[in-house]
């Protein structure tokens, strides 16, 4: 056989690119190395079998090259110097799977895999890695890419299935063989040892233009002796898992389809007529599998074969959760089985903890609520949701330390819930989560305990305590699914006083975070274990709290109405004048907002009269906002002048402070009473007098971290703005706080939308 074959010109190929590459001619080259000028061009016609070891080290002296380049040479003349037959490649030898005719969207992935077979950049020849969980369609699309790309791969392209997932992945000796015998080189060439394998195969990957496709990769140390060194080849490889430890890698990660590529891909398979017929239960329909491919497709093919059947069918059957796998399977296409595959693979202490998690409530869980579910230490549960994340089968927030569930993956973890774990374990670590839960709870709402103003106790981990009103609020935002959850768990479970404790300990800060609708939940459960346990005067404050709710985060007034008739009834029974008049100030709160101002004006009054000789703080405070609210119901009624009056005695009060209260909580009873002062003013069209308290008022609330409060005083000193002249600031301070009110579900936004209308257009 001639030697002159494109195996063998792989040195001559090799050896030319060099030269050129240092600048020198034929002769020059020859004359520095001590060959002919005729042996030269031989070498690098490839006329010439694998040169002499002396000969090549003396061109490799003349082009001065460095120990890469130096070994690259070597190798490829070794390779030709024992004179290995090579055969044509085989028929058929490792060929791309076949391309899916209806393979979509992907668009962009592909765009970026194009422009690295385009533009390979740098010596170290181009590796992408294709990751995502499990039926995101990874390997249809690396065939996609492989078919698409094979144009700019002229010498071959290969494919090759790794068995990443199998009790015992391809061995990269065996692989390396497989593609030694699909490049052309013949049994007895073929070196007997790993790492001369890989350097055989990358002398050649080195001159030629390859594309290689390693599918369903185990990890990095099966991977690392498969990737060719240098040169133009092209290798994508597909895993489960991150692969975070290979260098140099171009990582592609796939996410989920939208919604409208995944109706696409419907409608590839059934055809447009059929989805045209029932555009919305194929909408549907991609939103029950959760906008996978894999799901979708499954979907798809159930459908085409059978013709005369309605998406809306498949719609209702995907509806049932817990069947929903069961019905996502077309013949050897099964989702379950494409988790079972991972599942199976993980540690025992991994499956566990990804089992228990799909026991958190919420759309995603901290580590802290991964332990406590699986009975294992915080640092366990950090490096298996870690790991998890890795294997696609957690996904990681992108700025906290949190995790969630695919929709479908979560059903496959719950099933396996039913199928590995004692029911009573189970009970034992929710019983576990939610005391856990309930404590730090507790302890991080105390951080705005307003009237005590002490250092919280009492959290079970004082290590990963929140230590101040900032992380403590972080924490209560992050886990409210979780926490309200083990509310909910506590009252079934009969633990009513910590129920009862915990609600109390929110009271100060449900009243900064009154946007958020399940205060009414919090206390409507307090109430619950109140009755269970008999208390009369827990089920007075706690009503009083639910009818506060009602007004101010469901804007349900006829249930605060009736809520705080409830606790009016009670206190009265109990002798608490106290309740008595917080519920009396809430039930008028109900009455002015249903329109009666008239009753809730006479409320009001009583009110008043139920805290003025109530000398205790708390009777003042109650005092304090009693008065408050009646002046904001004479000013709304028509009697500004008289609700300035109120508000001024108010203003005094808080100068003079209230003995035993903190400085602290006086400023934003005080905070309150300015903003009412403005709004006082404002009605009384005394603008310029109305901008100050207005902003001080807006000061202080913001300082405090209250957005309920601190918006609507943004949006009075806008309005205050806007009658002064002032249209720039005017809008300004009503674009911040159409915005903001907006966000926080607050009646009020619609207001600042109209007077963001009424602004001229000038910006004067």
């Amino acid at each position: 056989m001639s030697s002159g074959g494109s195996a063998h010109g792989g040195f001559g190929e090799l050896l030319r690119s060099l030269r050129v590459r240092a600048g020198h001619t034929q002769e020059r080259l020859a004359h520095a190395a001590g060959v002919s000028v005729r042996t030269l061009v031989d070498l690098e016609r490839g006329r010439t079998r694998g040169p002499q070891r002396r000969t090549v080290q003396a061109l490799a002296r003349a082009l001065a090259l460095d120990a890469a380049d130096r070994g690259d040479l070597e190798r490829v003349a070794a390779f030709g110097r024992p004179r290995p037959r090579l055969a044509a490649a085989p028929s058929g030898a490792l060929p791309l799977p076949r391309d899916l005719s209806d393979f979509t969207a992907r668009t962009q992935a592909l765009a970026r895999l194009r422009a690295l077979a385009e533009h390979p950049g740098g010596d170290s020849a181009p590796v992408a890695v294709v990751t995502g969980q499990p039926g995101l369609g990874k390997t249809a699309f690396a065939v996609h890419a492989a078919h698409t790309l094979a144009p700019h791969h002229p010498d071959g392209q290969f494919a090759i299935d790794l068995c990443g997932m199998d009790e015992r992945p391809a061995d990269p000796r065996e692989v390396l063989a497989r593609l030694l015998r699909a490049l052309g080189v013949t049994e007895r060439a073929i070196p007997h040892d790993t790492q001369d394998r890989t350097g055989l195969f990358r002398s050649i990957a080195a001159v030629r233009r390859l594309l290689l496709l390693l599918d369903n990769a185990a990890d990095e140390d099966q991977l690392r002796p498969l990737l060719p060194g240098r040169g133009s080849s092209l290798t994508v490889v597909t895993s489960r898992h991150a692969l975070a430890g290979l260098e140099c890698a171009h990582r592609i990660d796939l996410a989920l389809l939208h919604r409208e590529e995944s109706v696409e891909l419907i409608t590839r398979i059934i055809g447009a007529q059929r989805v045209a017929r029932e555009a919305q239960a194929a909408r549907d329909l991609a939103d029950l599998c959760g906008h996978l491919p894999l799901a979708v497709r499954i979907a798809g093919q159930r459908l085409a074969i059978r013709p005369q059947e309605r998406l809306g069918k498949l719609v209702a059957q995907l509806t049932r959760e817990e069947s929903r796998l069961d019905a996502l399977r077309a013949g050897s296409l099964e989702m379950r089985a494409a988790f079972a595959l991972s599942y199976r693979r993980l540690t025992p202490i991994a499956r566990t903890l990804l089992r228990r998690a799909a026991l958190a409530a919420g759309p995603d869980f901290s580590p802290e609520t991964a332990a406590l579910l699986a009975g294992t230490t915080l640092r366990r549960a950090r490096l298996c949701a870690q790991d998890l994340a890795d294997r696609g089968l957690l996904q990681t927030h992108p700025e906290t330390e949190r995790y969630r569930f695919h929709d479908l993956l979560k059903l496959f973890a719950t099933e396996q819930l039913a199928a590995d774990d004692d029911p009573a374990a189970l009970a034992g670590a929710r019983n576990r989560t939610a005391r856990w839960m309930l404590t730090r709870a507790t302890a991080a709402a105390l951080h705005f305990d307003a009237e005590h103003r002490r250092a919280p106790d009492g959290d079970p981990d004082p290590v990963t305590a929140p230590t101040g009103p900032e992380p403590a609020r972080a924490w209560l935002e992050a886990e409210r699914a979780q926490w309200l959850w083990a509310l909910h768990h506590a009252q079934a479970a009969g633990w009513h006083r910590q129920v009862i404790d915990t609600a109390e300990a929110m009271h100060w800060f449900s009243d900064r975070t009154q946007h958020w609708e399940q205060w009414a939940e919090v206390f409507q459960l307090a109430v619950a274990a109140a009755r269970a346990l008999g208390s009369r005067v827990d089920e007075t404050v706690h009503l009083n709290y639910l009818a506060w709710a009602y007004n101010m985060c469901t804007h349900d007034h006829h249930a605060a109405l009736e809520t705080a008739d409830a606790a009016f009834t009670a206190a009265r029974e109990s002798g608490d004048r106290l309740q008595m008049g917080w519920a009396l100030g809430y039930g008028a709160g109900a009455l002015k907002r249903l329109g009666r101002t008239g009753e809730a004006i006479a409320w009001l009054r009583d009110s008043a009269a139920c805290h003025r000789d109530n000398t205790t703080p708390q009777g003042r405070l109650a005092e304090l906002t009693t008065l408050n609210t009646l002046g904001i119901v004479l000013r709304e009624t028509g009697h500004a002048g008289q609700a300035l009056a109120i508000h001024l005695s108010s203003e005094a009060i808080c100068r003079a402070g209230i003995p035993g209260q903190s400085p602290d909580l006086i400023a934003v009873y005080h905070a309150a009473t300015l903003h009412h002062l403005g709004c006082d003013l404002a009605v009384l069209a005394r603008w310029s007098e109305a901008e100050a308290p207005l902003r001080q008022a807006l000061t202080a609330f913001e300082a405090a971290d209250m957005p309920a409060w601190s918006s609507p005083a943004r949006l009075d000193l806008g309005i205050a703005l806007h009658h002064l002249g002032r249209h720039k600031e005017a809008r300004a301070a009503l674009i911040t706080a159409h915005r903001t009110l907006t966000e926080l579900n607050h009646p009020r936004h619609t207001e600042a939308a109209a007077h963001l209308r009424r602004l001229p257009d000038c910006t004067g």
